[in-house]
């Protein structure tokens, strides 16, 4: 599995389209984490970055906020979503996520 955090200044990016790279966290089948990478997305643009994102075999999304265009948009690629997560440490909130006891909180987007 692949996990992708958008990050901006070192911790997860409040709104996955105003990031400066996204990390993807490579897990195996007992959700250890093996290894990370940072990655720099392509020029934002509607419709982009969850094609990227597939092409990059990214399984799940986590961040603090996304329009549901994009929420639709990574469905159709076949990309979970996950919505309303701290701005916090990228690692944390991938470690915490896969143990089940990621905290997230509202969507900040509304659009």
């Amino acid at each position: 599995m692949i996990i992708a955090v958008p990050v901006k200044g070192g911790l997860l990016s409040q709104h996955f389209g105003h990031c400066e790279s996204f990390r993807l966290f490579h897990t195996d089948k007992d959700k250890n984490i093996l290894r990370n990478e940072d990655l720099t997305p392509p020029p934002h643009e509607p419709g982009v970055l969850p094609k990227w994102l597939a092409e990059q075999k990214a399984n799940v999304i986590i961040t603090g906020g996304m329009g549901m265009h994009a929420q639709q948009l990574f469905a159709q690629n076949g990309i979970e979503v996950v919505l309303g997560a701290p701005a916090g440490d990228p690692l944390c909130i991938a470690e915490e996520w896969l143990k089940g006891s990621l905290e997230s909180g509202a969507n900040p987007c509304d659009h």
